[in-house]
Protein backbone atom coordinates (compact mmCIF):
# COMPACT_ATOMS: atom_id res chain seq x y z
CA UNK A 1 0.00 0.00 0.00
CA UNK A 2 1.53 2.68 -0.85
CA UNK A 3 0.91 6.56 -1.25
CA UNK A 4 2.82 9.83 -2.42
CA UNK A 5 3.40 12.97 -1.06
CA UNK A 6 3.09 12.55 2.86
CA UNK A 7 6.05 14.29 3.33
CA UNK A 8 9.47 12.73 5.27
CA UNK A 9 8.54 11.21 9.06
CA UNK A 10 12.53 11.77 9.75
CA UNK A 11 14.71 10.40 7.50
CA UNK A 12 17.53 12.15 6.12
CA UNK A 13 16.90 14.86 3.31
CA UNK A 14 17.98 14.52 -0.29
CA UNK A 15 20.76 16.61 -0.07
CA UNK A 16 24.52 15.48 -0.37
CA UNK A 17 26.01 14.27 2.97
CA UNK A 18 29.19 16.53 2.08
CA UNK A 19 26.40 19.63 1.85
CA UNK A 20 24.94 19.03 5.25
CA UNK A 21 25.66 21.59 7.94
CA UNK A 22 27.03 19.70 10.94
CA UNK A 23 23.80 21.19 12.83
CA UNK A 24 22.23 18.90 10.02
CA UNK A 25 24.11 16.28 10.44
CA UNK A 26 23.26 16.36 14.34
CA UNK A 27 19.25 16.92 13.90
CA UNK A 28 19.63 13.42 11.70
CA UNK A 29 20.82 11.31 14.86
CA UNK A 30 17.60 12.75 16.70
CA UNK A 31 15.00 11.01 14.19
CA UNK A 32 11.57 10.76 15.95
CA UNK A 33 8.52 9.22 14.62
CA UNK A 34 5.20 10.63 14.07
CA UNK A 35 3.63 8.72 16.69
CA UNK A 36 4.41 7.50 20.32
CA UNK A 37 3.72 3.42 19.55
CA UNK A 38 6.40 3.48 16.02
CA UNK A 39 9.33 1.41 17.55
CA UNK A 40 12.49 3.15 15.73
CA UNK A 41 14.74 1.20 17.83
CA UNK A 42 14.21 -1.69 15.78
CA UNK A 43 14.20 -2.79 11.87
CA UNK A 44 10.34 -3.10 10.30
CA UNK A 45 9.76 -4.28 6.94
CA UNK A 46 7.61 -2.33 5.36
CA UNK A 47 10.08 0.82 6.14
CA UNK A 48 12.79 -1.13 4.52
CA UNK A 49 10.48 -1.74 1.64
CA UNK A 50 10.62 1.74 1.38
CA UNK A 51 14.18 2.37 1.33
CA UNK A 52 14.31 -0.12 -1.25
CA UNK A 53 12.19 2.02 -3.75
CA UNK A 54 14.10 5.28 -2.84
CA UNK A 55 11.27 6.29 -0.18
CA UNK A 56 11.65 8.70 2.58
CA UNK A 57 9.61 7.32 5.63
CA UNK A 58 12.41 5.22 7.06
CA UNK A 59 15.22 5.05 9.65
CA UNK A 60 18.73 4.69 10.37
CA UNK A 61 17.62 1.20 12.06
CA UNK A 62 16.15 0.13 8.48
CA UNK A 63 18.72 1.69 6.75
CA UNK A 64 21.28 -0.28 8.18
CA UNK A 65 19.25 -3.54 7.72
CA UNK A 66 18.40 -2.67 4.27
CA UNK A 67 22.25 -1.54 3.11
CA UNK A 68 23.30 -5.23 4.61
CA UNK A 69 20.96 -6.95 2.25
CA UNK A 70 22.18 -5.30 -0.52
CA UNK A 71 25.75 -6.81 -0.06
CA UNK A 72 24.45 -9.83 -0.78
CA UNK A 73 21.73 -8.74 -2.96
CA UNK A 74 22.44 -6.20 -4.76
CA UNK A 75 19.44 -5.95 -7.19
CA UNK A 76 17.01 -5.75 -4.27
CA UNK A 77 15.96 -2.12 -5.55
CA UNK A 78 15.12 -3.80 -9.17
CA UNK A 79 13.10 -6.38 -7.64
CA UNK A 80 10.96 -3.84 -5.27
CA UNK A 81 10.57 -2.15 -8.66
CA UNK A 82 9.43 -4.83 -10.62
CA UNK A 83 7.24 -5.96 -7.81
CA UNK A 84 5.68 -2.68 -7.56
CA UNK A 85 5.29 -2.43 -11.40
CA UNK A 86 3.30 -5.81 -11.05
CA UNK A 87 1.05 -4.20 -8.54
CA UNK A 88 0.50 -1.23 -10.81
CA UNK A 89 -0.46 -2.90 -13.75
CA UNK A 90 -2.24 -5.48 -12.33
CA UNK A 91 -5.04 -3.07 -10.58
CA UNK A 92 -4.63 -0.74 -14.43
CA UNK A 93 -5.79 -4.35 -15.93
CA UNK A 94 -8.53 -5.43 -13.01
CA UNK A 95 -10.21 -1.78 -13.43
CA UNK A 96 -9.92 -1.45 -17.30
CA UNK A 97 -10.02 -4.83 -18.89
CA UNK A 98 -11.62 -6.71 -15.98
CA UNK A 99 -14.25 -4.05 -14.90
CA UNK A 100 -13.15 -4.75 -11.56
CA UNK A 101 -14.34 -1.52 -9.35
CA UNK A 102 -13.65 -3.13 -5.63
CA UNK A 103 -9.42 -3.85 -4.08
CA UNK A 104 -8.81 -5.11 -0.99
CA UNK A 105 -5.09 -4.54 -0.63
CA UNK A 106 -3.64 -6.62 2.39
CA UNK A 107 0.00 -5.71 3.42
CA UNK A 108 -0.26 -2.52 1.90
CA UNK A 109 3.08 -1.05 3.05
CA UNK A 110 4.20 2.86 3.29
CA UNK A 111 3.23 5.36 0.52
CA UNK A 112 5.10 5.62 -2.43
CA UNK A 113 4.31 6.66 -6.23
CA UNK A 114 1.13 5.67 -7.94
CA UNK A 115 -0.83 3.55 -5.23
CA UNK A 116 -3.73 1.20 -5.82
CA UNK A 117 -6.27 3.72 -5.18
CA UNK A 118 -4.76 6.65 -7.48
CA UNK A 119 -4.53 3.80 -10.15
CA UNK A 120 -7.90 2.54 -9.81
CA UNK A 121 -9.66 5.87 -9.36
CA UNK A 122 -8.36 7.19 -12.69
CA UNK A 123 -10.07 4.77 -14.12
CA UNK A 124 -13.69 5.11 -12.10
CA UNK A 125 -13.52 7.82 -9.28
CA UNK A 126 -15.77 5.84 -7.70
CA UNK A 127 -14.17 2.66 -7.30
CA UNK A 128 -13.35 1.24 -3.80
CA UNK A 129 -10.72 0.18 -2.14
CA UNK A 130 -9.72 -0.49 1.30
CA UNK A 131 -6.16 -0.99 2.71
CA UNK A 132 -4.88 -2.89 5.59
CA UNK A 133 -1.95 -3.32 7.27
CA UNK A 134 -0.70 -4.21 10.97
CA UNK A 135 2.43 -1.84 11.06
CA UNK A 136 1.18 1.76 13.29
CA UNK A 137 3.32 4.01 10.74
CA UNK A 138 1.86 2.89 8.04
CA UNK A 139 -1.78 3.88 9.17
CA UNK A 140 -0.57 7.06 10.01
CA UNK A 141 0.32 7.97 6.94
CA UNK A 142 -2.68 6.28 4.63
CA UNK A 143 -5.47 8.01 7.71
CA UNK A 144 -3.33 11.54 6.66
CA UNK A 145 -3.44 11.05 3.03
CA UNK A 146 -7.00 9.51 2.75
CA UNK A 147 -8.81 11.97 4.77
CA UNK A 148 -10.91 13.31 2.29
CA UNK A 149 -11.10 10.03 0.09
CA UNK A 150 -14.63 8.97 0.86
CA UNK A 151 -14.14 5.79 -1.19
CA UNK A 152 -10.90 4.67 0.16
CA UNK A 153 -10.23 3.60 3.71
CA UNK A 154 -7.29 2.30 5.36
CA UNK A 155 -7.97 -1.36 8.42
CA UNK A 156 -5.48 -2.23 10.81
CA UNK A 157 -5.50 -5.73 10.49
CA UNK A 158 -3.47 -8.92 10.30
CA UNK A 159 -3.31 -11.26 7.17
CA UNK A 160 -2.78 -14.38 10.17
CA UNK A 161 -6.29 -13.36 11.11
CA UNK A 162 -7.85 -13.45 8.37
CA UNK A 163 -11.50 -14.35 10.46
CA UNK A 164 -11.21 -11.23 12.37
CA UNK A 165 -10.69 -9.12 9.00
CA UNK A 166 -13.92 -10.73 7.58
CA UNK A 167 -15.49 -9.97 10.40
CA UNK A 168 -14.87 -5.77 10.71
CA UNK A 169 -17.92 -3.99 10.12
CA UNK A 170 -16.20 -1.33 8.43
CA UNK A 171 -15.39 -3.80 5.51
CA UNK A 172 -18.83 -5.12 4.93
CA UNK A 173 -19.58 -1.44 4.85
CA UNK A 174 -17.41 -0.67 2.30
CA UNK A 175 -17.18 -2.89 -0.05
CA UNK A 176 -20.26 -4.64 -1.46
CA UNK A 177 -19.46 -8.25 -1.25
CA UNK A 178 -22.44 -9.58 -3.64
CA UNK A 179 -20.15 -7.91 -6.33
CA UNK A 180 -16.67 -9.51 -7.52
CA UNK A 181 -13.55 -8.07 -5.34
CA UNK A 182 -9.79 -7.78 -6.38
CA UNK A 183 -8.03 -9.06 -3.13
CA UNK A 184 -4.55 -7.85 -3.44
CA UNK A 185 -1.23 -9.68 -1.93
CA UNK A 186 1.68 -8.30 -2.91
CA UNK A 187 4.80 -8.79 -1.67
CA UNK A 188 3.14 -10.12 1.43
CA UNK A 189 2.77 -13.61 1.94
CA UNK A 190 6.65 -14.63 2.16
CA UNK A 191 6.65 -12.76 5.68
CA UNK A 192 4.36 -15.56 7.09
CA UNK A 193 6.94 -18.06 7.67
CA UNK A 194 4.44 -21.09 8.89
CA UNK A 195 3.28 -23.14 5.72
CA UNK A 196 -0.46 -23.95 7.13
CA UNK A 197 -1.08 -20.56 8.25
CA UNK A 198 -0.23 -18.64 5.13
CA UNK A 199 -2.33 -20.98 3.35
CA UNK A 200 -5.17 -21.01 4.95
CA UNK A 201 -5.40 -17.08 5.10
CA UNK A 202 -5.60 -16.67 1.09
CA UNK A 203 -8.18 -19.76 0.93
CA UNK A 204 -10.19 -18.05 4.17
CA UNK A 205 -9.92 -14.68 2.15
CA UNK A 206 -10.59 -16.59 -1.57
CA UNK A 207 -13.59 -18.35 0.11
CA UNK A 208 -15.23 -15.36 0.98
CA UNK A 209 -15.16 -13.67 -1.77
CA UNK A 210 -17.74 -13.86 -4.45
CA UNK A 211 -17.57 -15.50 -8.34
CA UNK A 212 -15.75 -13.51 -10.41
CA UNK A 213 -13.32 -11.82 -8.04
CA UNK A 214 -9.52 -12.09 -8.51
CA UNK A 215 -6.74 -13.15 -6.53
CA UNK A 216 -3.66 -10.97 -7.13
CA UNK A 217 0.20 -12.59 -5.53
CA UNK A 218 3.94 -12.51 -5.68
CA UNK A 219 6.32 -13.84 -3.93
CA UNK A 220 9.54 -14.12 -3.13
CA UNK A 221 10.91 -17.36 -5.26
CA UNK A 222 13.55 -19.96 -2.81
CA UNK A 223 16.63 -19.20 -4.81
CA UNK A 224 20.27 -18.83 -3.08
CA UNK A 225 20.16 -15.13 -3.72
CA UNK A 226 16.27 -14.99 -1.61
CA UNK A 227 17.93 -17.53 1.19
CA UNK A 228 21.03 -15.07 1.82
CA UNK A 229 18.38 -12.02 2.19
CA UNK A 230 16.48 -14.09 4.18
CA UNK A 231 19.38 -15.20 6.98
CA UNK A 232 20.01 -10.92 7.14
CA UNK A 233 16.66 -10.74 8.54
CA UNK A 234 16.14 -13.69 10.48
CA UNK A 235 19.37 -11.66 12.57
CA UNK A 236 17.54 -8.61 12.90
CA UNK A 237 14.23 -10.80 14.36
CA UNK A 238 12.15 -10.24 11.29
CA UNK A 239 10.65 -13.41 9.51
CA UNK A 240 10.76 -14.11 5.81
CA UNK A 241 10.80 -17.61 4.09
CA UNK A 242 10.44 -17.46 0.29
CA UNK A 243 9.07 -20.51 -1.17
CA UNK A 244 9.35 -22.87 -4.16
CA UNK A 245 7.46 -22.42 -7.45
CA UNK A 246 5.32 -25.37 -6.83
CA UNK A 247 4.47 -23.97 -3.21
CA UNK A 248 3.48 -20.60 -4.26
CA UNK A 249 1.32 -22.19 -7.10
CA UNK A 250 -0.49 -23.86 -3.69
CA UNK A 251 -2.05 -20.81 -3.20
CA UNK A 252 -4.19 -20.85 -6.21
CA UNK A 253 -5.47 -24.32 -5.62
CA UNK A 254 -9.32 -24.33 -7.50
CA UNK A 255 -8.81 -20.47 -9.28
CA UNK A 256 -8.44 -19.73 -12.78
CA UNK A 257 -4.98 -18.42 -13.89
CA UNK A 258 -5.02 -15.18 -16.72
CA UNK A 259 -2.40 -13.79 -18.49
CA UNK A 260 0.84 -15.43 -18.42
CA UNK A 261 -0.35 -17.38 -14.83
CA UNK A 262 2.02 -18.19 -12.31
CA UNK A 263 5.57 -16.35 -13.78
CA UNK A 264 8.61 -14.73 -13.53
CA UNK A 265 7.84 -10.82 -12.67
CA UNK A 266 9.57 -9.78 -15.41
CA UNK A 267 7.06 -11.81 -17.90
CA UNK A 268 4.59 -9.54 -16.64
CA UNK A 269 6.33 -6.22 -17.49
CA UNK A 270 4.27 -4.37 -20.28
CA UNK A 271 6.84 -4.32 -23.24
CA UNK A 272 4.62 -1.82 -25.05
CA UNK A 273 4.13 1.11 -22.38
CA UNK A 274 5.04 4.16 -22.91
CA UNK A 275 8.20 5.11 -20.27
CA UNK A 276 8.27 8.72 -19.48
CA UNK A 277 4.46 9.81 -19.31
CA UNK A 278 2.97 8.53 -16.34
CA UNK A 279 3.56 9.72 -12.22
CA UNK A 280 5.52 7.23 -10.89
CA UNK A 281 8.11 5.99 -13.99
CA UNK A 282 10.61 6.54 -11.52
CA UNK A 283 9.55 3.44 -9.08
CA UNK A 284 8.60 1.69 -12.73
CA UNK A 285 12.29 2.61 -14.22
CA UNK A 286 13.25 -1.91 -14.43
CA UNK A 287 16.82 -1.01 -16.03
CA UNK A 288 18.61 -4.18 -17.70
CA UNK A 289 15.43 -5.94 -18.57
CA UNK A 290 18.10 -9.19 -18.63
CA UNK A 291 18.70 -8.30 -15.02
CA UNK A 292 15.29 -8.12 -14.24
CA UNK A 293 14.32 -11.73 -15.87
CA UNK A 294 16.53 -13.72 -13.08
CA UNK A 295 14.71 -11.66 -10.70
CA UNK A 296 13.30 -14.38 -8.00
CA UNK A 297 9.68 -13.44 -7.87
CA UNK A 298 7.02 -15.11 -8.89
CA UNK A 299 3.46 -13.17 -10.09
CA UNK A 300 -0.05 -14.55 -11.21
CA UNK A 301 -3.75 -13.31 -11.46
CA UNK A 302 -6.31 -15.82 -10.97
CA UNK A 303 -10.24 -15.49 -11.28
CA UNK A 304 -12.17 -16.80 -8.77
CA UNK A 305 -14.74 -18.96 -10.51
CA UNK A 306 -17.66 -20.60 -8.44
Amino acid sequence: MSQSGTGNVGSPDPVAADERRPSQAADQLEERPPSPEIDISKPNIARIYDYYLGGKHNYAVDRQTAEQVLKVVPDVHLLARLNRHFLIESVRWLAQEAGVRQFLDIGTGLPTQQNVHEVAQSIDPDAKVVYVDVDPLVRVHAEALLANNPNTIFLTGDLREPEDLLGRPELRDHLDFSQPIALLLVAVLHFIEDDQQAYHSVKTLCDALPSGSYLVLSHGLKEESLEQMRAVYHRASLSGRPRTEEEIRRFFDNLTFVGCGLARGADWVAPDRPKGTAEGDKVLSLGDPEAARKLPIMCAIARIDR
